[in-house]
């Protein structure tokens, strides 16, 4: 791809748009503008205004880098390693998932279930980038939490948005499988765990498949397997009063509701996405 033109901001949006469509990207035009404001500053309004604006060698060669990776597939997230979640911002790296709208119906059934009673210690497994645990936490402030995640490189990630938020101070993670070296109770867990089945996995989406790590996305030959190990542990991690809020695939609810019963546990309830699709369940154990 050469290099030599286009020069204006103008120019370049058009030409990013351009290609971007014909590559039967989604919303180029969104795209475009994104690319030109993360790389030059000149937002929507300045781009109309003064499409002439001059750009430096250095702004255009970000630019066709980054036209390049969003023809090859790579999402926008991924190439600039960041991404919104709950109205915050999130580092994301190659062994995090990407955050994404329909985990926020977790923290809202958290938020939601707690009102002006929030829980003290909260723990995410497969904690990832942290989005969760943060996000509740910042709605939390007297609330602290563990996450765990099996990959030391998604709790650097995970840390450094920690850090980011201010919330050093009240998130300490911890490399594990799921909750096997924890002895300590919790009065809230939740998960965002891997739950796509072995054999659906190369049919995803290329920005999903290619670009979310494995370990975040295949479930076993049924989708199941890390539920099985989050319910084992349940029983011993839950406080008293302790509750689960587990994100869950749009056609397992059944599937979810019987595995709980046979590990002592029961759905309490089931919240939906903007889709209609199940897509988080409350567990709780005994007689909660």
């Amino acid at each position: 791809m050469s290099k030599d033109h286009p020069e204006t901001a103008g120019a370049f949006f058009q030409h990013i748009k351009t290609s971007l469509a014909a590559a039967g990207i989604d919303n180029p035009a969104f795209e475009a503008r994104r690319m030109i404001e993360k790389r030059t500053g000149i937002n929507q309004a300045a781009l109309i205004s003064e499409p002439g604006l001059a750009l430096s060698r250095e702004q255009k060669d970000a630019l066709f880098d980054d036209l390049s990776q969003r023809m090859a597939g790579k999402p926008l997230h991924r190439i600039y390693g960041e991404r919104e979640f709950w109205g915050l911002p999130f580092k994301i790296g190659p062994e995090t998932l990407e955050p994404r709208p329909d985990t926020e119906v977790l923290v809202e059934a958290a938020i939601g279930i707690y009102g002006d009673y929030p829980p003290k210690r909260i723990l995410d497994l497969g904690t990832g980038s942290g989005c969760i645990l943060l996000s509740l936490l910042k709605e939390w402030p007297e609330s602290g939490g563990i996450g765990v995640d099996v990959s030391y490189e998604a709790l650097q990630v995970a840390q450094e948005n920690a850090r980011i938020l201010g919330l050093e101070g009240r998130a300490q993670f911890i490399c594990g499988s799921w909750g096997e070296a924890l002895n300590a109770r919790f009065d809230l867990i939740v998960s965002n765990p891997p739950y796509i089945a072995s054999d659906v996995i190369p049919t995803l989406e290329r920005s999903v498949r290619d670009h979310d790590p494995i370990l975040a996305l295949d479930g076993g030959e049924d989708g199941l397997d890390a539920y099985r190990q989050i319910f084992f542990s349940l029983p011993r991690l839950f406080s008293p009063s302790g509750i689960g809020l587990l994100e869950i695939g749009f056609d397992q609810e059944e599937s979810i509701v019987r595995l709980a019963e046979k590990y002592r546990g029961s759905v309490r309830c089931v919240y939906h996405d903007l889709a209609g699709w199940a897509r988080v369940v409350e567990i709780s154990c005994g007689d909660k």
